[in-house]
Protein backbone atom coordinates (compact mmCIF):
# COMPACT_ATOMS: atom_id res chain seq x y z
CA UNK A 1 0.00 0.00 0.00
CA UNK A 2 1.67 3.26 -1.19
CA UNK A 3 0.95 6.77 0.90
CA UNK A 4 1.77 10.40 -0.38
CA UNK A 5 4.84 10.13 2.35
CA UNK A 6 6.08 6.51 1.62
CA UNK A 7 5.41 2.56 1.59
CA UNK A 8 3.79 1.10 4.45
CA UNK A 9 5.82 -2.01 5.41
CA UNK A 10 2.82 -4.45 6.15
CA UNK A 11 2.73 -3.53 10.19
CA UNK A 12 1.32 -0.08 10.36
CA UNK A 13 4.73 1.85 10.00
CA UNK A 14 5.83 3.74 7.20
CA UNK A 15 9.30 2.84 5.50
CA UNK A 16 12.26 5.45 5.63
CA UNK A 17 12.14 6.92 1.54
CA UNK A 18 15.88 7.54 0.22
CA UNK A 19 15.91 9.97 -2.49
CA UNK A 20 18.94 9.28 -5.47
CA UNK A 21 19.16 12.54 -7.85
CA UNK A 22 22.36 11.06 -9.13
CA UNK A 23 23.69 7.70 -10.66
CA UNK A 24 24.78 5.00 -8.25
CA UNK A 25 25.49 1.49 -8.60
CA UNK A 26 22.71 -0.76 -7.78
CA UNK A 27 24.61 -2.94 -5.61
CA UNK A 28 24.05 -0.61 -2.42
CA UNK A 29 20.96 0.41 -3.63
CA UNK A 30 20.18 -3.04 -3.16
CA UNK A 31 20.50 -3.32 0.87
CA UNK A 32 18.82 -0.58 0.84
CA UNK A 33 15.69 -1.92 -1.07
CA UNK A 34 14.85 -4.74 1.67
CA UNK A 35 13.74 -2.51 4.26
CA UNK A 36 13.54 1.31 3.58
CA UNK A 37 12.00 3.15 0.10
CA UNK A 38 14.47 4.60 -2.41
CA UNK A 39 13.44 6.78 -5.58
CA UNK A 40 16.29 7.30 -7.68
CA UNK A 41 15.19 10.19 -9.84
CA UNK A 42 17.96 11.55 -12.37
CA UNK A 43 17.99 14.99 -14.00
CA UNK A 44 16.31 16.84 -11.06
CA UNK A 45 16.96 20.75 -10.77
CA UNK A 46 18.10 22.04 -7.43
CA UNK A 47 14.13 23.29 -7.70
CA UNK A 48 13.04 20.19 -8.12
CA UNK A 49 15.34 18.54 -5.35
CA UNK A 50 14.26 21.37 -3.07
CA UNK A 51 10.50 21.01 -3.46
CA UNK A 52 11.36 16.75 -3.30
CA UNK A 53 13.25 16.98 -0.22
CA UNK A 54 10.50 17.66 2.61
CA UNK A 55 9.42 13.67 2.18
CA UNK A 56 12.67 12.17 2.59
CA UNK A 57 14.52 10.66 5.71
CA UNK A 58 17.86 10.24 3.59
CA UNK A 59 19.68 11.78 0.82
CA UNK A 60 22.42 10.13 -1.45
CA UNK A 61 24.64 12.33 -4.00
CA UNK A 62 27.48 12.21 -5.73
CA UNK A 63 29.45 15.44 -6.87
CA UNK A 64 27.06 17.51 -9.14
CA UNK A 65 24.15 17.77 -6.82
CA UNK A 66 24.63 21.10 -4.24
CA UNK A 67 22.92 20.01 -0.57
CA UNK A 68 22.87 23.90 0.28
CA UNK A 69 21.96 25.26 3.57
CA UNK A 70 18.32 26.10 2.04
CA UNK A 71 17.89 22.57 0.94
CA UNK A 72 18.49 21.07 4.61
CA UNK A 73 16.45 23.67 5.98
CA UNK A 74 13.79 22.07 3.66
CA UNK A 75 14.07 18.46 4.45
CA UNK A 76 12.44 18.11 7.94
CA UNK A 77 12.50 14.62 8.08
CA UNK A 78 16.21 14.89 6.55
CA UNK A 79 18.55 12.12 9.10
CA UNK A 80 21.13 11.37 7.18
CA UNK A 81 23.09 12.98 3.76
CA UNK A 82 25.46 10.21 2.03
CA UNK A 83 28.29 11.34 -0.64
CA UNK A 84 28.82 8.46 -2.28
CA UNK A 85 32.90 10.07 -2.62
CA UNK A 86 35.49 10.78 -0.80
CA UNK A 87 34.99 15.02 -0.88
CA UNK A 88 31.93 17.20 0.61
CA UNK A 89 32.50 20.45 -0.67
CA UNK A 90 29.44 19.97 -2.75
CA UNK A 91 28.02 19.83 1.08
CA UNK A 92 27.04 22.80 3.67
CA UNK A 93 28.34 20.23 6.14
CA UNK A 94 28.21 23.31 8.95
CA UNK A 95 24.59 23.76 7.77
CA UNK A 96 24.09 19.89 8.53
CA UNK A 97 25.66 20.13 11.83
CA UNK A 98 23.24 22.68 13.02
CA UNK A 99 20.65 20.90 11.67
CA UNK A 100 21.67 17.27 13.20
CA UNK A 101 22.52 16.23 10.01
CA UNK A 102 24.64 13.59 9.94
CA UNK A 103 26.67 13.63 6.65
CA UNK A 104 28.52 10.82 5.39
CA UNK A 105 31.38 9.78 2.96
CA UNK A 106 33.59 6.84 1.41
CA UNK A 107 36.73 7.64 2.24
CA UNK A 108 38.07 4.14 1.21
CA UNK A 109 35.96 2.86 -1.77
CA UNK A 110 37.72 4.49 -4.55
CA UNK A 111 40.70 5.02 -2.57
CA UNK A 112 42.82 2.54 -5.69
CA UNK A 113 40.85 4.05 -8.59
CA UNK A 114 41.67 7.56 -7.91
CA UNK A 115 45.50 6.69 -7.45
CA UNK A 116 46.04 4.45 -10.72
CA UNK A 117 43.63 7.80 -12.87
CA UNK A 118 46.60 9.84 -11.15
CA UNK A 119 49.53 7.38 -12.50
CA UNK A 120 47.69 6.88 -15.59
CA UNK A 121 47.54 10.67 -16.66
CA UNK A 122 51.01 10.49 -15.14
CA UNK A 123 52.40 8.58 -17.76
CA UNK A 124 49.51 10.10 -20.58
CA UNK A 125 51.25 13.67 -19.69
CA UNK A 126 54.67 11.95 -19.91
CA UNK A 127 54.77 10.35 -23.06
CA UNK A 128 52.10 12.85 -25.05
CA UNK A 129 49.42 10.40 -25.30
CA UNK A 130 46.59 12.73 -25.65
CA UNK A 131 48.19 14.92 -28.32
CA UNK A 132 49.81 12.15 -30.38
CA UNK A 133 45.95 10.47 -30.18
CA UNK A 134 44.56 13.35 -31.62
CA UNK A 135 46.80 13.56 -33.91
CA UNK A 136 47.05 10.24 -35.27
CA UNK A 137 43.76 10.58 -35.67
CA UNK A 138 43.89 13.38 -38.01
CA UNK A 139 45.75 11.49 -40.50
CA UNK A 140 49.16 12.62 -39.01
CA UNK A 141 52.02 10.88 -38.47
CA UNK A 142 54.67 13.21 -36.14
CA UNK A 143 57.12 10.84 -34.30
CA UNK A 144 59.48 13.63 -34.14
CA UNK A 145 56.99 16.39 -32.45
CA UNK A 146 55.46 13.75 -29.85
CA UNK A 147 58.62 12.95 -28.21
CA UNK A 148 58.11 11.87 -24.54
CA UNK A 149 60.14 11.44 -21.36
CA UNK A 150 60.64 8.65 -19.19
CA UNK A 151 59.29 8.66 -15.43
CA UNK A 152 62.14 6.18 -14.36
CA UNK A 153 64.57 8.17 -12.25
CA UNK A 154 62.48 11.32 -12.06
CA UNK A 155 60.76 12.94 -8.89
CA UNK A 156 57.32 12.60 -8.30
CA UNK A 157 56.16 15.63 -5.44
CA UNK A 158 52.83 14.98 -3.54
CA UNK A 159 50.71 17.61 -2.03
CA UNK A 160 48.68 15.92 0.87
CA UNK A 161 50.05 12.25 2.03
CA UNK A 162 46.85 10.70 3.12
CA UNK A 163 45.39 7.49 1.91
CA UNK A 164 45.38 8.25 -2.03
CA UNK A 165 48.35 10.52 -2.03
CA UNK A 166 50.54 7.08 -0.21
CA UNK A 167 48.63 4.64 -2.43
CA UNK A 168 50.23 6.91 -5.26
CA UNK A 169 53.35 6.79 -3.92
CA UNK A 170 53.80 3.30 -3.52
CA UNK A 171 52.72 3.37 -7.63
CA UNK A 172 55.19 6.11 -8.53
CA UNK A 173 58.32 3.91 -6.37
CA UNK A 174 57.24 0.81 -8.48
CA UNK A 175 57.91 2.94 -11.49
CA UNK A 176 61.16 3.82 -10.28
CA UNK A 177 60.47 7.72 -9.43
CA UNK A 178 61.92 9.70 -6.12
CA UNK A 179 58.70 10.59 -4.52
CA UNK A 180 58.84 13.69 -2.28
CA UNK A 181 55.63 14.91 -0.26
CA UNK A 182 54.42 17.64 1.83
CA UNK A 183 51.71 17.05 4.30
CA UNK A 184 52.08 18.66 7.81
CA UNK A 185 49.68 16.27 9.07
CA UNK A 186 51.38 12.96 7.88
CA UNK A 187 53.35 10.51 10.41
CA UNK A 188 57.12 10.21 9.24
CA UNK A 189 56.89 6.44 10.19
CA UNK A 190 53.63 6.42 7.78
CA UNK A 191 55.98 8.16 4.72
CA UNK A 192 59.02 6.02 5.77
CA UNK A 193 56.88 3.10 5.53
CA UNK A 194 56.38 4.42 1.77
CA UNK A 195 59.79 5.52 1.20
CA UNK A 196 58.87 8.59 1.10
CA UNK A 197 60.72 11.94 1.70
CA UNK A 198 58.87 14.56 3.90
CA UNK A 199 59.46 18.14 3.10
CA UNK A 200 58.83 21.74 5.46
CA UNK A 201 57.41 23.39 2.79
CA UNK A 202 55.88 23.98 -0.48
CA UNK A 203 58.19 26.00 -2.04
CA UNK A 204 61.59 23.11 -0.98
CA UNK A 205 58.62 20.82 -2.95
CA UNK A 206 58.09 22.74 -6.14
CA UNK A 207 61.92 23.20 -6.45
CA UNK A 208 62.42 19.60 -6.78
CA UNK A 209 59.45 18.20 -8.18
CA UNK A 210 59.82 17.42 -12.45
CA UNK A 211 55.71 16.46 -11.60
CA UNK A 212 53.46 17.52 -9.27
CA UNK A 213 50.24 15.99 -8.20
CA UNK A 214 47.76 17.07 -5.72
CA UNK A 215 45.39 14.50 -3.00
CA UNK A 216 43.84 17.32 -0.75
CA UNK A 217 40.32 18.41 0.06
CA UNK A 218 39.12 21.88 -1.46
CA UNK A 219 39.40 24.14 1.47
CA UNK A 220 39.95 27.64 2.19
CA UNK A 221 43.88 26.87 2.70
CA UNK A 222 43.98 24.26 -0.82
CA UNK A 223 41.91 26.73 -2.73
CA UNK A 224 44.25 28.65 -5.22
CA UNK A 225 46.83 27.39 -3.62
CA UNK A 226 49.02 26.24 -7.34
CA UNK A 227 49.12 30.41 -8.72
CA UNK A 228 51.52 31.69 -11.14
CA UNK A 229 54.00 31.90 -8.66
CA UNK A 230 53.75 28.51 -7.54
CA UNK A 231 53.98 27.62 -11.41
CA UNK A 232 56.66 29.91 -12.15
CA UNK A 233 59.00 28.22 -8.64
CA UNK A 234 58.71 24.86 -10.45
CA UNK A 235 61.39 23.27 -12.78
CA UNK A 236 61.40 24.25 -16.29
CA UNK A 237 59.63 21.51 -18.10
CA UNK A 238 57.63 19.95 -15.33
CA UNK A 239 54.31 18.62 -15.44
CA UNK A 240 51.46 19.05 -13.00
CA UNK A 241 48.77 16.68 -12.41
CA UNK A 242 44.91 17.15 -10.17
CA UNK A 243 42.83 14.56 -9.29
CA UNK A 244 41.31 15.60 -6.47
CA UNK A 245 39.19 18.58 -6.38
CA UNK A 246 38.89 21.84 -9.14
CA UNK A 247 39.88 24.88 -7.77
CA UNK A 248 43.14 23.95 -6.20
CA UNK A 249 45.23 25.42 -8.99
CA UNK A 250 44.47 28.31 -11.17
CA UNK A 251 43.54 27.63 -14.55
CA UNK A 252 44.39 30.79 -16.13
CA UNK A 253 47.77 30.89 -14.57
CA UNK A 254 48.07 27.19 -15.61
CA UNK A 255 47.19 27.73 -19.38
CA UNK A 256 49.85 30.78 -19.26
CA UNK A 257 52.28 28.67 -17.88
CA UNK A 258 51.59 26.26 -20.40
CA UNK A 259 51.43 28.40 -23.40
CA UNK A 260 55.27 30.10 -22.55
CA UNK A 261 56.52 26.82 -22.23
CA UNK A 262 57.68 26.70 -18.41
CA UNK A 263 55.04 24.03 -18.10
CA UNK A 264 55.58 20.75 -20.16
CA UNK A 265 52.35 19.28 -19.57
CA UNK A 266 49.66 18.87 -17.53
CA UNK A 267 46.71 15.90 -16.84
CA UNK A 268 43.64 17.14 -15.53
CA UNK A 269 40.33 15.71 -13.73
CA UNK A 270 38.91 18.06 -12.20
CA UNK A 271 37.83 21.61 -12.74
CA UNK A 272 36.15 24.77 -10.79
CA UNK A 273 32.91 24.31 -13.20
CA UNK A 274 31.75 20.99 -14.01
CA UNK A 275 31.11 20.37 -16.90
CA UNK A 276 33.21 23.60 -18.07
CA UNK A 277 31.21 26.46 -19.55
CA UNK A 278 31.99 27.48 -23.58
CA UNK A 279 34.52 29.82 -23.21
CA UNK A 280 35.77 29.36 -19.50
CA UNK A 281 39.43 29.18 -18.15
CA UNK A 282 38.55 25.07 -17.87
CA UNK A 283 37.31 24.60 -21.22
CA UNK A 284 40.47 26.60 -22.67
CA UNK A 285 42.25 24.02 -20.39
CA UNK A 286 40.23 21.41 -21.77
CA UNK A 287 41.56 22.09 -25.46
CA UNK A 288 45.08 22.92 -25.00
CA UNK A 289 47.45 20.73 -26.78
CA UNK A 290 49.69 19.77 -23.44
CA UNK A 291 46.66 18.98 -21.89
CA UNK A 292 45.74 15.42 -21.28
CA UNK A 293 42.14 16.25 -19.73
CA UNK A 294 39.35 13.86 -18.40
CA UNK A 295 35.98 14.59 -17.14
CA UNK A 296 36.10 13.82 -13.43
CA UNK A 297 36.92 9.68 -14.02
CA UNK A 298 39.03 9.30 -11.14
CA UNK A 299 36.27 6.92 -8.90
CA UNK A 300 34.65 5.97 -12.34
CA UNK A 301 35.86 1.99 -12.49
CA UNK A 302 33.09 -0.54 -12.01
CA UNK A 303 34.59 -1.75 -8.64
CA UNK A 304 35.20 2.20 -7.20
CA UNK A 305 31.53 2.49 -7.41
CA UNK A 306 30.12 -1.00 -6.02
CA UNK A 307 32.50 -0.13 -3.25
CA UNK A 308 31.72 3.17 -2.49
CA UNK A 309 27.69 2.55 -3.21
CA UNK A 310 28.24 -0.42 -0.56
CA UNK A 311 29.68 1.81 1.35
CA UNK A 312 27.38 4.85 1.76
CA UNK A 313 24.75 2.41 1.56
CA UNK A 314 25.47 0.60 4.51
CA UNK A 315 25.88 4.37 6.53
CA UNK A 316 22.40 5.12 5.67
CA UNK A 317 20.75 1.81 6.40
CA UNK A 318 22.83 1.68 10.24
CA UNK A 319 22.08 5.50 10.79
CA UNK A 320 18.22 5.33 9.58
CA UNK A 321 18.40 1.64 11.92
CA UNK A 322 19.47 4.38 15.13
CA UNK A 323 23.24 3.25 14.83
CA UNK A 324 26.10 5.68 14.67
CA UNK A 325 28.13 5.32 10.44
CA UNK A 326 31.82 4.54 10.21
CA UNK A 327 32.63 7.64 8.38
CA UNK A 328 30.79 10.47 9.86
CA UNK A 329 32.37 14.02 8.47
CA UNK A 330 30.39 15.96 11.11
CA UNK A 331 30.52 13.23 13.99
CA UNK A 332 33.43 11.76 16.45
CA UNK A 333 34.78 8.26 15.42
CA UNK A 334 33.67 5.55 17.47
CA UNK A 335 35.34 2.50 17.30
CA UNK A 336 33.10 -0.83 16.34
CA UNK A 337 34.19 -2.22 19.67
CA UNK A 338 33.98 0.48 21.70
CA UNK A 339 30.54 1.20 20.12
CA UNK A 340 29.02 -2.11 20.68
CA UNK A 341 29.68 -1.56 23.96
CA UNK A 342 27.93 1.31 23.93
CA UNK A 343 24.83 0.71 21.78
CA UNK A 344 22.48 -0.66 24.43
CA UNK A 345 23.90 2.21 27.17
CA UNK A 346 22.68 4.86 24.30
CA UNK A 347 19.36 3.54 24.28
CA UNK A 348 19.33 3.27 28.29
CA UNK A 349 20.64 6.80 29.25
CA UNK A 350 17.81 8.70 26.27
CA UNK A 351 14.81 6.81 28.23
CA UNK A 352 16.89 7.92 31.67
CA UNK A 353 16.71 11.37 29.74
CA UNK A 354 12.87 10.98 28.70
CA UNK A 355 11.72 9.35 32.26
CA UNK A 356 13.16 12.72 34.30
CA UNK A 357 11.50 15.16 31.69
CA UNK A 358 8.53 13.15 32.04
CA UNK A 359 8.52 12.51 35.61
CA UNK A 360 9.77 15.07 37.06
CA UNK A 361 9.79 18.46 34.58
CA UNK A 362 6.46 18.21 33.46
CA UNK A 363 3.20 18.81 35.47
CA UNK A 364 0.84 15.70 36.73
CA UNK A 365 -1.71 15.12 39.19
CA UNK A 366 -1.59 14.30 43.03
CA UNK A 367 -3.86 13.77 45.67
CA UNK A 368 -2.76 17.30 47.11
CA UNK A 369 -3.46 19.45 44.68
CA UNK A 370 -4.60 19.18 41.05
CA UNK A 371 -2.02 19.81 39.42
CA UNK A 372 1.84 19.52 40.65
CA UNK A 373 4.58 22.38 39.26
CA UNK A 374 7.36 20.57 37.70
CA UNK A 375 10.76 21.24 39.35
CA UNK A 376 13.12 22.28 36.27
CA UNK A 377 16.24 21.67 36.64
CA UNK A 378 19.22 22.36 34.15
CA UNK A 379 22.10 21.10 36.13
CA UNK A 380 22.78 17.21 35.28
CA UNK A 381 25.30 14.67 36.81
CA UNK A 382 25.99 11.54 34.29
CA UNK A 383 27.84 8.86 36.34
CA UNK A 384 29.48 6.08 34.61
CA UNK A 385 30.23 2.96 37.19
CA UNK A 386 31.71 -0.10 36.72
CA UNK A 387 33.36 -1.13 33.20
CA UNK A 388 31.39 1.58 31.53
CA UNK A 389 33.83 3.92 33.51
CA UNK A 390 36.89 2.73 31.76
CA UNK A 391 35.59 3.90 28.65
CA UNK A 392 37.61 7.34 27.23
CA UNK A 393 34.83 8.37 24.05
CA UNK A 394 31.14 8.72 25.68
CA UNK A 395 29.99 11.08 23.31
CA UNK A 396 27.41 8.98 22.41
CA UNK A 397 25.70 8.80 25.92
CA UNK A 398 25.63 13.05 26.39
CA UNK A 399 24.48 12.95 23.27
CA UNK A 400 21.98 10.19 24.27
CA UNK A 401 20.70 12.36 27.35
CA UNK A 402 20.30 15.74 25.36
CA UNK A 403 17.78 14.26 22.88
CA UNK A 404 16.14 11.73 26.27
CA UNK A 405 15.43 15.31 28.20
CA UNK A 406 14.19 17.72 25.24
CA UNK A 407 12.47 15.05 22.85
CA UNK A 408 9.00 15.01 25.21
CA UNK A 409 8.90 18.79 25.64
CA UNK A 410 9.80 19.99 22.31
CA UNK A 411 8.93 18.27 18.74
CA UNK A 412 10.87 18.44 15.33
CA UNK A 413 14.38 18.99 16.91
CA UNK A 414 16.83 16.26 15.39
CA UNK A 415 18.99 15.50 18.14
CA UNK A 416 21.89 12.92 17.82
CA UNK A 417 25.47 12.94 18.55
CA UNK A 418 26.25 15.76 16.00
CA UNK A 419 24.52 18.60 17.71
CA UNK A 420 24.12 17.47 20.99
CA UNK A 421 26.59 20.04 22.23
CA UNK A 422 24.97 23.03 20.18
CA UNK A 423 21.27 22.01 21.38
CA UNK A 424 22.70 21.60 25.16
CA UNK A 425 24.43 25.05 25.29
CA UNK A 426 21.12 27.04 23.36
CA UNK A 427 18.51 25.65 26.04
CA UNK A 428 21.05 26.37 29.28
CA UNK A 429 21.27 22.25 29.67
CA UNK A 430 24.87 21.56 31.89
CA UNK A 431 25.95 17.88 32.06
CA UNK A 432 28.75 16.76 34.30
CA UNK A 433 29.66 13.13 32.80
CA UNK A 434 31.72 11.39 36.06
CA UNK A 435 33.78 8.30 35.48
CA UNK A 436 33.48 6.89 38.79
CA UNK A 437 36.20 3.54 39.23
CA UNK A 438 35.54 3.39 43.22
CA UNK A 439 35.13 0.12 44.62
CA UNK A 440 30.76 0.27 44.69
CA UNK A 441 28.68 -1.97 46.11
CA UNK A 442 25.73 -2.73 43.31
CA UNK A 443 25.87 -6.45 41.74
CA UNK A 444 26.10 -4.36 37.94
CA UNK A 445 29.05 -5.21 35.87
CA UNK A 446 28.10 -1.16 34.96
CA UNK A 447 26.30 1.09 36.06
CA UNK A 448 24.59 5.01 35.14
CA UNK A 449 23.14 7.75 37.62
CA UNK A 450 21.75 10.34 36.39
CA UNK A 451 21.39 13.41 39.10
CA UNK A 452 19.26 16.35 38.19
CA UNK A 453 20.04 19.43 40.65
CA UNK A 454 19.48 23.54 41.04
CA UNK A 455 21.74 25.10 38.03
CA UNK A 456 24.57 27.26 39.23
CA UNK A 457 23.87 31.11 38.30
CA UNK A 458 25.99 30.73 35.59
CA UNK A 459 27.86 27.91 33.36
CA UNK A 460 30.52 28.25 30.72
CA UNK A 461 29.84 25.25 29.58
CA UNK A 462 27.42 22.54 28.03
CA UNK A 463 29.66 19.35 28.64
CA UNK A 464 32.40 19.12 31.79
CA UNK A 465 34.67 16.31 32.87
CA UNK A 466 35.69 17.62 36.29
CA UNK A 467 38.61 16.05 37.83
CA UNK A 468 36.77 14.88 40.73
CA UNK A 469 32.89 13.80 41.16
CA UNK A 470 30.74 17.41 41.76
CA UNK A 471 29.83 17.25 45.73
CA UNK A 472 25.97 17.35 47.19
CA UNK A 473 24.02 19.23 48.14
CA UNK A 474 24.51 20.94 51.67
CA UNK A 475 22.13 18.45 53.99
CA UNK A 476 20.87 21.30 56.11
CA UNK A 477 19.60 23.29 52.51
CA UNK A 478 18.27 19.69 51.54
CA UNK A 479 16.60 19.43 54.43
CA UNK A 480 15.25 22.81 54.54
CA UNK A 481 13.91 22.96 51.10
CA UNK A 482 12.80 20.08 49.37
CA UNK A 483 13.25 21.65 45.75
CA UNK A 484 17.47 21.11 46.38
CA UNK A 485 17.13 17.79 47.38
CA UNK A 486 18.91 15.90 44.27
CA UNK A 487 16.99 13.85 41.72
CA UNK A 488 17.97 10.52 40.89
CA UNK A 489 17.90 7.62 38.14
CA UNK A 490 20.14 4.56 38.00
CA UNK A 491 20.02 2.51 35.36
CA UNK A 492 21.63 -1.04 34.50
CA UNK A 493 21.75 -3.14 31.04
CA UNK A 494 21.75 -7.17 31.78
CA UNK A 495 21.66 -9.30 28.37
CA UNK A 496 20.79 -6.46 26.16
CA UNK A 497 17.78 -5.57 28.20
CA UNK A 498 17.94 -1.85 29.35
CA UNK A 499 16.40 -1.50 33.25
CA UNK A 500 16.06 0.84 35.88
CA UNK A 501 16.83 0.32 39.16
CA UNK A 502 16.10 3.73 40.87
CA UNK A 503 14.02 5.70 40.83
CA UNK A 504 14.62 8.93 43.72
CA UNK A 505 14.38 6.87 46.70
CA UNK A 506 13.07 4.27 45.56
CA UNK A 507 14.66 0.88 44.44
CA UNK A 508 13.10 -1.00 41.57
CA UNK A 509 13.49 -2.84 38.28
CA UNK A 510 11.80 -2.49 35.58
CA UNK A 511 12.26 -1.72 31.63
CA UNK A 512 11.31 1.82 30.58
CA UNK A 513 9.61 1.28 27.59
CA UNK A 514 6.39 2.02 26.27
CA UNK A 515 3.34 3.50 28.01
CA UNK A 516 3.74 3.58 31.86
CA UNK A 517 2.33 5.07 35.20
CA UNK A 518 4.26 5.76 37.77
CA UNK A 519 2.18 5.78 41.04
CA UNK A 520 3.52 7.31 44.21
CA UNK A 521 1.76 5.87 46.88
CA UNK A 522 1.13 4.88 50.88
CA UNK A 523 2.58 1.59 51.13
CA UNK A 524 -0.28 -0.48 52.57
CA UNK A 525 -2.91 -2.91 51.83
CA UNK A 526 -4.96 -2.29 48.85
CA UNK A 527 -3.28 -0.06 46.59
CA UNK A 528 -2.18 -2.22 43.84
CA UNK A 529 -6.16 -3.65 44.24
CA UNK A 530 -7.69 -0.26 44.17
CA UNK A 531 -5.53 0.88 41.37
CA UNK A 532 -5.74 -2.35 38.89
CA UNK A 533 -10.00 -2.13 39.65
CA UNK A 534 -10.24 1.40 38.38
CA UNK A 535 -7.82 0.64 35.48
CA UNK A 536 -10.03 -2.12 34.72
CA UNK A 537 -12.92 -0.54 34.54
CA UNK A 538 -11.59 1.95 32.00
CA UNK A 539 -10.66 -0.28 29.96
CA UNK A 540 -6.58 -0.18 30.53
CA UNK A 541 -4.53 -3.78 30.28
CA UNK A 542 -1.87 -4.11 32.40
CA UNK A 543 1.01 -5.66 31.20
CA UNK A 544 3.47 -6.14 34.16
CA UNK A 545 3.95 -3.66 36.94
CA UNK A 546 7.18 -3.05 39.37
CA UNK A 547 6.65 -2.44 43.26
CA UNK A 548 9.32 -0.45 44.27
CA UNK A 549 9.83 0.25 48.08
CA UNK A 550 12.13 3.27 49.39
CA UNK A 551 15.33 2.10 49.79
CA UNK A 552 18.06 1.93 52.13
CA UNK A 553 19.88 5.02 51.09
CA UNK A 554 18.09 7.84 48.46
CA UNK A 555 19.28 8.90 44.94
CA UNK A 556 21.72 11.19 46.20
CA UNK A 557 23.31 8.66 48.49
CA UNK A 558 21.46 9.60 51.61
CA UNK A 559 19.76 8.16 54.41
CA UNK A 560 15.90 8.09 53.36
CA UNK A 561 13.65 9.99 55.33
CA UNK A 562 10.42 12.02 54.33
CA UNK A 563 7.78 9.03 55.13
CA UNK A 564 10.52 6.33 55.81
CA UNK A 565 9.70 2.94 54.99
CA UNK A 566 5.58 3.44 54.71
CA UNK A 567 5.55 4.77 50.87
CA UNK A 568 6.50 2.94 47.27
CA UNK A 569 6.17 3.07 44.09
CA UNK A 570 4.00 1.35 41.47
CA UNK A 571 5.26 1.06 38.16
CA UNK A 572 2.84 0.41 35.99
CA UNK A 573 3.16 -0.85 31.82
CA UNK A 574 -0.39 -0.44 30.33
CA UNK A 575 -1.72 -0.86 26.89
CA UNK A 576 -2.17 2.39 26.31
CA UNK A 577 -2.28 6.12 26.70
CA UNK A 578 -3.83 6.86 30.05
CA UNK A 579 -6.01 9.85 29.97
CA UNK A 580 -6.49 12.59 32.01
CA UNK A 581 -9.98 11.44 33.38
CA UNK A 582 -8.35 8.14 34.67
CA UNK A 583 -5.45 9.70 36.46
CA UNK A 584 -7.98 12.46 38.27
CA UNK A 585 -9.29 8.68 39.90
CA UNK A 586 -6.99 7.29 40.22
CA UNK A 587 -5.24 10.07 42.54
CA UNK A 588 -8.71 10.50 44.30
CA UNK A 589 -8.36 6.83 45.99
CA UNK A 590 -7.20 7.14 49.48
CA UNK A 591 -3.27 6.73 49.75
CA UNK A 592 -2.53 7.65 46.13
CA UNK A 593 -0.18 10.98 46.48
CA UNK A 594 0.74 10.96 42.91
CA UNK A 595 0.68 10.20 39.26
CA UNK A 596 2.80 10.38 36.68
CA UNK A 597 2.23 9.12 32.75
CA UNK A 598 4.80 8.31 30.57
CA UNK A 599 5.33 7.44 27.04
CA UNK A 600 8.82 5.85 26.77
Amino acid sequence: MVSKNGVNSGNGHLKPRVLVPEKLSSDGLVLLRKSLEVDEEKGLSAEDILALIPNYDALIVRSETKVTASLLQAGKKLKVVARAGVGVDNVDVEAATKLGIIVVNSPSGNIGAAAEHTIALLLAVARNIGDACSSLKDGKWERSRLVGVEVKGKTLGIIGLGKVGITVARFAKGLGMTVEALDPYCSPAIAQSANVNLVSSLPELLNISDFLTIHTPLIASTKGMIGKNELLAMKKGARILNVARGGMIDEKALLETLNSGHIAGAGIDVFTSEPPQTGSSAANLIGHPKVVATPHLGASTVEAQENVSIDVCEQVLSILHGDLPRSAVNAPLILPEEYKTLQPFVRLVEKMGSLYTQHYATPHLSHTTTTSQPDTRTTFDLIYEGSLATLTNTKPLFAALIKGLTTPISSGTNVNIVNAELIARDRGLVINEQHSRSPSDHPYSSLVTLRARPSAPSRASSRRRPAAAASTDNDTTAARDPLAREQAISGYVSASQIYISRLDRFATAFVPEGNLLICHNYDSPGKIGAVGGILGKEGVNINYMSVAPVSQVDGGGEESGKGGSNEALMILGVDREVGKEVVGKLVAEEGILEISVLAL
